[in-house]
């Protein structure tokens, strides 16, 4: 098992079902009570699916994946030309770039690249603008 440490508090994070949060499962998680922060995992594995986080960084997390998702899931584009378009924009390796991974000053930067680009795309592709 892979060991999760809590970023709030230090303590290593307990893998157990979801159920102890969403009062039903939906798989695992990794979970640190004291400080109420969790992450799921990718199925069929214990690898986190980003970092732990708390109510206000689950918030933050949410809203940037509000404002993002639809860049892909509209087929507007690909989700990993979606996500390459993303780190182009907050200067980062597509490999750094995933909200799963971000902190709450990340979370509100997606938000506002993605507010800031609405009609920079057309038919699924970024439009260049003229200089």
């Amino acid at each position: 098992m892979i060991k999760v440490t809590c970023p709030y508090c230090g303590q290593r994070a307990k893998y157990v079902d979801s159920k102890v949060v969403y009062g039903r499962s939906y798989g695992m998680i990794y979970l640190c009570s004291d400080c109420d922060a969790y992450v799921g995992v990718h199925k069929g594995t214990d690898k986190p699916l980003g970092r732990l986080a708390d109510k206000e960084l689950r918030y933050w997390k949410m809203a940037a994946h509000d404002a993002f998702d639809p860049l892909w899931k509209t087929k507007k584009m690909k989700r990993n030309q979606a996500y390459k378009w993303l780190a182009g924009r907050m200067g980062l390796s597509t490999r750094e770039t995933h909200i799963g991974m971000f902190d709450v000053s990340q979370c509100k930067k997606v938000i506002k690249i993605c507010e800031n680009s609405k009609g920079e795309f057309n038919n699924g592709k970024a439009r260049t603008k003229n200089k």
